[in-house]
Parts: C-alpha cells; sequence; structure tokens
C-alpha cells in the first residue's frame, strides 16, 4: 500500500500548505485535502508550489456544487500548477448540503455523476483535440468552445478521477466511468469484499482492477499512552456514530446487523444528540470499523490485498512523530 497524509478537515489553505511540505519531507507517497471549510482547489494549489514530488489529491471535491466546465478548468489548471501530479477525487455530497448549501439542483445523484464525469472528460478531450466541443446529456450540455477560452492540450496530461462512492449504484458508477474508489472511512473489509468489489468487477467487465486505485482513509486510535488512546477513542466513536447516523452509510451497518442502530442514530441526529449518539457505538462497532492495539499490524491485516492508497484518520490530536512512525510501520512491510 502506498501511505498518503491526510489534512485536517479544519485545516486552512496555509494550513494546508505547510502539511504537504511536512509529509513531503517526511517520505509520504500522497497528500490529500479535503473541501469543507475552504475551497479544496485553493488549498492544493498552495501545496502543489510547496512541493515537488508527492501526489496531491482532493478528497473530496464536491462534484455537485459546480458544473462539468468549472470543475475541469480547476482541475485542468491544479494539474498544469502540480507538473502532473494531481488526482481529481470526486464526491456527491447529500441531498440536503447540494439543494440547500449550495442551491444546486439534485437528482438521480448516480446517473448525474456519471453524466459529470463524461462531461469533464469530453471538455479534456475537446482541449487536447481542438476538435468542437459537443457534449449534450439529460442533466449537463456543453456546446461551446472558442479558441479564447480554450487552454488546449495539458502537457502532462488530465488527472486520473477518483469517485467517493458507498452504495451500490455509485459505486457501479465509479467502476464503469472513473479511474479509481475513495472508499469512505465507514467501512470494514467484510463490506468491501461482500459488497464494494463484486459490484466494481462487474461494472469494470473484461477491464478487470489492474489500473483501478482503491484508497481509504482509515480509522484509527493511537496514543502515547492510556490517557491518549482513550480521549483519541471516545473521539472516533463521536465520528463513527456521525457518519453512522447518515441513511446513506446505512448498508454498511445493515451488513453487520446493525441497521436498528443506524436508524436510532438517524433520530437522535435530528436532534443534535452528539454525546448521547457516542454512547451507542459499542466496543464491537469500534473494532469494527477503527484499528487500535498494533495499529500498523492491523492496518495490513485488514486492508492490504484490498486497498491501494492508505491514509489516517484521526479526528482528535496527534503527535506528528507517531505518526510518522505508524507510516514507516505500514509502508516497510
Amino acid at each position: 500500500m502506498l501511505v498518503d497524509f491526510a489534512a485536517g478537515v479544519a485545516a486552512s489553505p496555509m494550513d494546508v500548505e505547510r502539511a504537504a511540505a511536512r509529509a513531503e519531507r517526511d517520505g509520504y507517497d500522497g497528500f490529500g485535502a479535503a473541501e469543507s471549510r475552504h475551497d479544496v482547489f485553493s488549498s492544493l494549489t498552495l501545496a502543489a508550489r510547496a512541493t515537488e514530488t508527492i501526489t496531491l489529491q482532493s478528497g473530496i471535491a464536491v462534484a455537485f456544487a459546480r458544473n462539468p466546465m468549472s470543475l475541469a478548468i480547476a482541475a485542468n489548471d491544479l494539474q498544469l500548477v502540480s507538473g502532473g501530479r494531481f488526482q481529481l477525487g470526486l464526491g456527491s455530497q447529500v441531498q440536503a448540503h447540494i439543494e440547500r448549501r449550495f442551491a444546486m439542483p439534485w437528482g438521480r445523484p448516480a446517473a448525474r455523476m456519471a453524466e459529470f464525469v463524461a462531461a469533464v472528460r469530453a471538455i479534456w478531450e475537446a482541449w487536447r483535440t481542438g476538435e468542437r466541443l459537443a457534449f449534450r446529456g439529460e442533466f449537463y450540455r456543453h456546446t461551446l468552445m472558442t479558441d479564447f477560452f480554450n487552454p488546449g492540450p495539458n502537457p502532462y496530461g488530465y488527472p486520473p478521477i477518483l469517485l467517493a462512492a458507498v452504495g451500490e449504484r455509485m459505486t457501479a458508477v465509479a467502476g464503469r466511468a472513473a479511474d479509481g474508489l475513495l472508499v469512505h472511512p465507514l467501512t470494514s473489509p467484510a463490506y468491501l469484499r461482500e459488497r464494494t468489489l463484486p459490484i466494481l468487477r462487474e461494472a469494470r467487465g473484461d477491464r478487470g482492477l489492474d489500473g483501478f486505485t482503491l484508497g481509504l482513509s482509515a480509522f484509527v486510535v493511537l496514543g502515547a499512552d492510556e490517557k491518549a488512546r482513550a480521549q483519541a477513542e471516545a473521539a472516533v466513536r463521536g465520528q463513527i456514530a456521525f457518519y453512522a447516523s447518515t441513511p446513506a452509510y446505512r448498508p454498511v451497518l445493515e451488513l453487520h446487523g446493525w441497521g436498528e442502530l443506524a436508524d436510532r442514530l438517524n433520530g437522535l441526529s435530528r436532534r443534535q444528540a452528539w454525546a448521547e449518539m457516542a454512547g451507542l457505538i459499542t466496543d464491537d462497532v469500534l473494532d469494527t470499523f477503527a484499528v487500535g492495539g498494533d495499529v500498523a499490524k492491523g492496518l495490513r491485516e485488514r486492508f492490504g490485498d484490498l486497498i491501494d492508497r492508505l491514509s489516517f484518520y484521526t479526528p482528535y490530536g496527534v503527535d506528528a512523530a507517531e505518526l510518522n512512525a505508524l507510516r514507516a510501520a505500514v509502508a516497510g512491510s
């Protein structure tokens, strides 16, 4: 597995810049930045200027908050600035955020995403070849590209597209249309083997999974002493509860017989009863979705034959030296 560094979700663009430079010095293979409080392309542009070799990934850029043309331009520019080191991680987000936070249309997200990715690729291809842009779909139409607005072919080629997916339909879209899948942190080896991989293999057909990247930001429980580990564990329980309360992620819990838990968490989330939600995450649930103890060994055993790119999800403060030691232990396997 390649080991990447994941910037914190609250990191500012300047924080991302510094973290990327440090990750490169520390020997990480890649660097990922999320899109939460800041624009991920602005942050990664700073990271690209501060680094030379490390792979840079948006994890994720919200596709439906944009249109295919604006996304194609941003990704093309970042590929140029980084010298060909960018990976475009895309995700749909959920209906409430798309409609109420971004004021953008929602509907049939899997079909819309498949067309969105196809439109981005059509735009890039028009730039590469100089041929007329003539993309006409159900959700998007792009039929105008004059020389004044055409950046021409990218000397580094266009970035691979990795699609975030949990459910069956979006996973199938990733298999058909994307170059890789970004696995949601709320996952397990059982869900990957029994749900995700069979869908991907069917969607890809004769292409198989060779060259298709699976990336995961895995929950880990770290700490230099018992107190620190207890604090880390509490934070991870809270984050698992938050994700598990989302209806879109219910199938993951259902596979393990925890569908009723997902329903209870969803009801509590509507009352923002976060502390009560975390208290429902039993040790069995925690151990299924997070790795503690000998973390490096646990990560290798769980994901060594499943995941191509791995990063560490730590929703709590953790010392950089501890993360570096974990990186070295995982990468040295």
